[in-house]
């Protein structure tokens, strides 16, 4: 079967590859182009989308966002997923809390698909991806996904953001769209800045705790006062960028940056008792003066360094070198959930008041980039090495490990992730007169191969081991009573079974063409093949066309293939974790889907996601200052990877027999998917004598995902008395559809006077579902309207001094305990839901100061 696909889709590209070379080639080429293009238009010349050199946005036959260093700036934000979040109606970046390591790593999402279904460049070469798995319940569950913050905000001279299917032109993960991440290349100048921020709110809904007794029932009572006025998440940040020289015909340009961000709590009180009652039944003293603040809901401590350097040589009249590397490094704070003092989880002697275990990781990520550019008489080509990595390490702290008694230490090294890619890359095009077209075609081939290696090192022992010390006491017989928890609480240590290193590599062959047909008619084709050394290969196409029916109006389509390989996190991560029930204690595994344990459950393995993309829209350009885009779109995913759910009982115990679990879960191609929506884009330009200039853009997106069809459970688990019920649930389901906004629409306008600078947004995001297997806690979060400013003056040529805020009204979500039936204590604990589309952290302020050489 595998060879099968593999010949036919050999014959394709043959086919292609014929009929190319019976054209009449020209000795045009595309260097000579490039002198052509008119200076006004080359900052919004696109590398993404097309590999014709010089296309600009205004003629591209897809829809291309471009957002500039300027807008970058005026968001006052440090992060890069938050400034796209900002910025792009058809991304979304929740900032969910107590997730483990989605908490230092959060993903976001393109037209709400998957996180790994957007692939993202760097100056145009793949980026790599996170060592993170997220096995959480937030959004993004199951995927690895690029860590766009680990790229620093001042190292980028504009983000082009292609919203439409190109894995023919790419590979694998274009599904939703692709981000490529355009470094600054100045050879001169540069600026330097420090901004500090932090959060000035009103938590709406949740009260003030005044004050703690005993009420006459003998039961805690508390004294609530107005909203809680809060200010927190202090923020520093550092930033420099240089631009240098390199000899006569080179740059070398460096951008660093520090940040230090303090933590943001929106938890509520806990009203439980911390303590046991005494032998008759009474409270504890300690009751009254505990801090019932126990919880960290929202964002952790954060530090960050960064360094990026893009560098770029002449060596020729007609070769560049070019070279881009970067490092940068996080150690950042989670909290987990507050293990009270009677907690059977605890040991008094270590903890007498309880303890809030937390999570350290120390991420540390790097990538190097190197190549070669030239401009022939016929080809151009580019030739490139790409190496890049992501390294997350586990720390547990402020812990324990239960079973191990008094004894136990109270930090733990839980672990390491790693990830790493190789990719040798070779591109070449040039310019043919086939004599059949009005214009010249531009032909472009490539091959690329690709390394991925991924492995995980185990924590040290005492972090996963199971101990003698249980609830009674010291017991060296299971028989005597129940052990006590095992492993570092809050986050078990992998182990060695879990441990271990795997690899896989692909090449892959392109070929894009590209032309006007007849005068008006843009035409594009692509055809990609890929082989992988661990699921076989597949054959991707695109064709996309503009057809211009006046100076000011066009139309454009495209219809086009693509596939998402599984990543080598969702082929290999494994863990094994105790999990105590009714006293019991349960070990809960996460195995390969290509384990014999997976395969014994039923599982096939994996392949990749397959997608049918189409798209079509307008532009309208009547004038130099104004421009409206609108585009319709539809992408159907199949064989969607997911997380299964965890599978329990008898019958599932008996095939776990040895395995050291009695729980599974595993990855599987489960479900397919349709998405459908519109983005709509305007901006418009309005020149003044006397107010200056307001520049005004507008951006909408309304989005429909849909679950089409769920794969039955395989035959063993159906005989097993499961069905794909159990397999697949009702809320893993619904956080496909309903987890990201239904529509969000960006407005937005900057105003340019004299010295000032002035810029007002404001966004409103759709209405989101945080999904529940019980439907009295089912959360329906509604639309809200959430408004930014920025007023930037220039005291001289160079010093700008800034100040702004993101959120100015102070917005948060409708609390959970307004928005569902049945109020559970940890829906009190934590007041708003992770899946806010605007977070939960309420209003930030900020000020900064830069100066510009």
């Amino acid at each position: 079967m595998q060879q099968a696909k593999l010949n036919a889709s050999a014959f394709k590209l043959s086919l292609i590859a014929s009929a190319l070379a019976g054209m009449h080639f020209s000795t045009s080429t595309l260097a000579q182009e490039q002198t052509t293009i008119d200076e006004q238009d080359v900052e919004q010349i696109q590398i993404v989308g097309s590999r014709r050199v010089g296309r600009t946005i205004n003629d591209s036959p897809v829809p291309i966002d471009i957002i500039d260093a300027s807008s970058i700036e005026a968001t006052g934000l440090t992060e890069t997923n938050m400034i796209l979040n900002q910025l792009l109606p058809s991304f979304n970046f929740p900032q969910p809390s107590i997730t483990d390591g989605t908490d230092h790593v959060r993903p976001a999402q393109l037209r709400g698909l998957a996180p790994d279904h957007t692939l993202v460049l760097v100056n145009g070469k793949r980026r790599h991806t996170s060592a993170l798995l997220n096995l959480n319940g937030s959004v993004g569950r199951g995927s690895s996904a690029v860590d766009l913050n680990a790229i620093p905000a001042n190292a980028i001279k504009r983000i082009e953001v292609l919203r439409d299917g190109a894995a023919a032109q790419y590979g694998s993960d274009a599904i939703a769209g692709v981000i490529n991440i355009v470094l600054k290349d100045a050879a001169e100048g540069g600026e330097v800045s420090a901004t500090y921020g932090a959060n000035v709110t009103t938590m709406d809904g949740v009260p003030n705790l005044e004050g703690v007794s005993v009420g006459a029932d003998g039961n805690l009572a508390f004294v609530e006062g107005n909203d809680r006025d809060v200010t927190d998440g202090q923020t520093v940040t550092l930033r420099g960028n240089v631009g240098f020289e390199w000899g006569d015909d080179g740059f070398v340009n460096v951008s660093g940056e520090y940040r230090d961000r303090g933590q943001a709590n929106r938890s509520d009180y806990d009203q439980r008792e911390n303590y046991a009652r005494d032998a008759d039944g009474n409270l504890d003293p300690r009751e009254l003066t505990v801090n019932r603040y126990n919880h960290v809901y929202g964002n952790g401590e954060v530090e960050d360094y960064a360094l990026f350097i893009n560098a770029g040589k002449a060596l020729t009249d007609s070769v560049e070198f070019y070279t881009t590397a970067g490092y940068s490094t996080r150690d950042s704070v989670g909290g987990g959930f507050y293990r009270r003092a009677q907690d059977s989880r605890n040991v008094v002697e270590i903890y007498p008041d309880g303890f809030l275990p937390s999570i350290q990781t120390d991420i540390t990520d790097m990538s190097l980039l190197a190549g070669i550019k030239g401009y022939g008489d016929v080809w151009n080509y580019d030739l490139s090495v790409t190496h890049g990595g992501n390294e997350l390490e586990y720390g547990v702290i402020n812990t324990l490990n239960t079973s191990l008694g008094p004894t136990s230490q109270t930090e733990f090294d839980a672990g390491t992730l790693e990830y790493n890619t190789t990719i040798v890359n070779a591109d070449a095009s040039r310019l043919v007169d086939t004599g059949l077209f009005y214009s010249e075609m531009n032909f472009a081939m490539g091959a690329e191969y690709r390394h991925e290696s991924y492995e995980i090192t185990a924590g040290e022992e005492n972090s996963y081991i199971q101990g003698t010390f249980g609830p009674g006491g010291v017991v060296t017989d299971p028989v005597d009573g129940p052990f006590g928890a095992a492993g570092s609480q809050v986050f078990p240590g992998f182990t060695p079974e879990s441990a271990g290193e795997n690899s896989r590599h692909n090449y892959s062959f392109y070929v894009d063409v590209e032309a006007d047909v007849v005068e008006n008619w843009n035409v594009a084709v692509a055809g990609r093949y890929e082989d992988y050394s661990d699921f076989g290969s597949t054959f991707n196409w695109k064709m996309s066309h503009r057809v211009t029916l006046s100076d000011a109006f066009a139309l454009r389509a495209s219809v086009s293939t693509g596939f998402r390989a599984p990543s080598l996190q969702q082929q290999f991560f494994t863990s094994i974790a105790t999990v105590f029930v009714d006293g019991e204690p349960t070990e809960t595994g996460t195995f390969a889907p290509s384990s014999d344990v997976a395969q014994a459950l039923g599982s096939p393995g994996l392949d990749a996601e397959e997608s049918n993309n189409y798209s079509a829209g307008f532009t309208y350009s009547p004038t130099a200052d104004f421009n409206l885009t609108v585009d319709f779109y539809r992408i159907d995913i199949d064989d969607r990877i997911v997380l299964s759910n965890n599978l329990s009982g008898d019958a599932i115990e008996a095939l776990l027999e040895g395995t050291g679990a009695n729980r599974a879960r595993f990855f599987l191609n489960a479900i397919n998917s349709r998405t459908e929506g519109v983005d709509i884009v305007s901006t418009y330009t309005l020149n003044t004598s006397d107010y200056g200039a307001f520049n005004f853009n507008a951006g909408m997106n309304f989005n429909d995902n849909e679950v089409t069809d769920i794969l039955d459970a395989p035959d063993v688990l159906q005989n097993a008395g499961f069905d794909q019920d159990n397999l697949f649930s009702d809320v893993e389901l619904r956080r496909f559809e309903t987890s990201s906004p239904d529509s969000k629409l960006n407005l937005g306008v900057t105003w340019n006077y004299d010295r000032y600078t002035t810029t007002l947004r404001t966004t409103r995001y759709g209405e989101v579902e945080d999904p529940s297997s019980v439907e009295a806690r089912n959360e329906i979060i509604p639309s809200e309207w959430i408004t930014d400013l920025d007023v930037r003056i220039a005291l001289t040529e160079g010093l700008t001094v800034s100040v702004g805020a993101n959120n100015l009204f102070d917005v948060y979500p409708e609390t959970t305990r307004e928005l569902v039936d049945d109020v559970t204590t940890f829906s009190r604990l934590f007041p708003y839901s992770g899946f806010s589309p605007y977070g939960f952290t309420g209003r930030f302020v900020y000020g900064k100061v830069s100066y510009s050489f």
